[in-house]
């Protein structure tokens, strides 16, 4: 057995009377990769934010190496050997600083350093430790001017360089090609071989099934499975997660009537293979796939934000290929992009204006916006979709990560759509909002076709009555969602190089 880096016993954390940690005990060992899964809600940031110093816990103890450890922040964890690569990339690189300076700031600042720097040595330093990541980019370099994948990278790298007894990766694929991906892979690899306690959070399945060692589920703040014996039950660990089988849904899929979308051969890029696909009126398809798999793209190709390379696409029949978004809803085609802090909110709208923004023209006559009309429409979308608000003038900003979903989703619902496209519209809630959600899409999915991109199977099979799996800009698979066979839709969201040891391992699948 091997030796226990980092213990829990009887961790305990609430905010108010919001009881976010119950109990957890838990061992991380030196030299294994511990995957950690949990649905949104379920406690893995708070337990993460206890170990990195962020939060004190209110109850329990932490052994580090066999010693208390009760870090004061974020800066006495990494000095006692816990580093945390967070998911919001920023967080572990400073954009306006080059590569070399970000990757030994920590050295940098450390005490008996002096005020000069040493330039050259600096870089070289730089270099050994970002050639160890497999990065081959000039360090003189500044971190803003890199892709996202890159600037991930070097938040990672920048984490070795402080020699870590426990390392918490936090999504760390999130943002990474599989290449990239596959450097990962082999680094934590090696850290393992050195000794070091990984504790590696994640829903991806092609990541746990590459790295872990074994797998901890967490539900409502508590641990509520473990799962260390070989083949590791992937299956079991997501029920655990979820409280229920993944393919336990309330779902009666339909067949859908006319074609509303059809898409015959398109390729999203050039080079990549021809993808074709008919969507039904009535109908709810899933698109699931891997980081790279081309679901982003399709959506952005449906939507007008980018042009394909070649084929055709029809709405109702006949030719459509949007030059700009505008020209797609004037079509009938509405899209819920994927970042909604970023590409949605207007922090400075209350509730209504952020929900009616896309349809104001539907409000004016003359010219002149009819804030009674607007608010009516607003307040029936809350309560259809259950927006939790005290009413339509509450501050954008006033609710919760849900509930400001739940006002994203309702915009595109106000005004009837030919198609409707959902972009991860269970990013950032929890399981009870993403139920909400997933509900009311279904029963307004009369009169339209539903394209529904996630990247999790569970979210797939909650809404879905056809299940889509892209890989690598191609169509690999199609399931109607009665009696799922879990073994086969893993093997096609992972790919057709890992499906043999997918079916070899997996566990039977569960009926639902």
């Amino acid at each position: 057995m091997p030796d226990v880096t980092c213990k829990l016993n009887g961790l305990d954390k609430s905010f108010g009377r919001n009881h976010v940690l119950r109990g957890i005990d838990l061992e991380l060992r030196a030299g294994e990769v511990t995957a950690l899964m949990g649905a949104n809600g379920a406690g893995k940031s708070t337990l993460v934010k206890v170990l990195c110093g962020y939060h004190f816990a209110d109850a329990g103890e932490i052994e580090l190496g066999g010693a208390p450890f009760r870090p004061l922040d974020a800066a006495d964890a990494i000095s006692k050997g816990v580093v945390t690569v967070h998911q919001s990339i920023d967080d572990g690189v400073i954009p306006d600083l080059d590569v070399a300076t970000n990757l030994m700031l920590d050295r940098l600042t450390e005490p008996g350093v002096g005020l000069f720097v040493n330039d050259r040595k600096l870089r070289r330093q730089a270099r050994t430790v970002a050639e160890s990541m497999g990065l081959t980019m000039d360090v003189r370099t500044r971190v803003a001017d890199l892709e996202v994948a890159d600037r991930q990278m070097i938040a990672i790298a920048r984490a070795m360089a402080r020699s870590p007894k426990l390392l918490i990766l936090d999504e760390p694929t999130s943002s990474l090609s599989a290449a990239e991906a596959d450097r990962l892979f082999a680094l934590i690899d090696r850290l393992r071989a050195d000794g070091v306690a990984i504790l590696y959070i994640s829903h991806r399945m092609s990541d746990i099934r590459r790295v872990a060692d074994r797998i901890v589920s967490m539900r409502d703040g508590a641990i509520s499975g473990v799962f260390e014996t070989e083949p590791l039950d992937y299956v079991g660990a997501v029920n655990a997660m979820l409280g229920h089988q993944m393919t336990e849904v309330d779902i009666d899929p339909v067949e859908g009537g006319k074609p509303v979308l059809e898409i015959e051969g398109l390729r999203l890029f050039d080079n990549a293979p021809e993808i074709s696909l008919t969507a039904r009126e009535g109908e709810v398809v899933a698109l699931t796939g891997l980081l790279g798999s081309g679901t982003t793209e399709l959506a952005e190709i449906l939507y007008g934000l980018l042009q394909p390379a070649g084929g055709a696409i029809r709405l109702d029949g006949k030719a459509y290929l949007p030059k700009s978004a505008e020209n797609a809803v004037a079509n009938g085609v509405f899209l819920s992009p994927k970042d909604r802090s970023v590409n949605a909110v207007i922090p400075d709208f209350d509730i209504a204006n952020n929900m009616t923004l896309p349809f104001l023209k539907a409000f004016s006559r003359f010219s002149f916006l009819s804030e009674r009309g607007q608010r009516r429409a607003a307040d029936e979308m809350i309560g259809r979709i259950g927006v939790v608000c005290q009413g339509n003038e509450d501050g954008i900003d006033t609710l919760s990560g849900g509930n400001q979903q739940k006002v994203m989703i309702g915009r595109w619902l106000l005004r009837a759509s030919r198609v409707l496209l959902l972009d991860e519209p269970f990013q950032g809630v929890d399981i009870g909002a993403r139920r909400d959600i997933g509900r009311y899409i279904r029963q307004t999915a009369k009169g339209r076709t539903t394209l529904v991109f996630v990247a999790e199977i569970d979210e797939a099979l909650e809404i879905a009555d056809r299940i889509v799996v892209m890989h690598e800009a191609a169509i690999v698979g199609e399931h109607i969602n009665r009696n799922v066979d879990l073994n086969r839709l893993v093997a096609d969201v992972s790919g057709p190089s890992r499906a043999q040891d997918q079916r070899a391992d997996a566990p039977q699948a569960l009926a639902g």
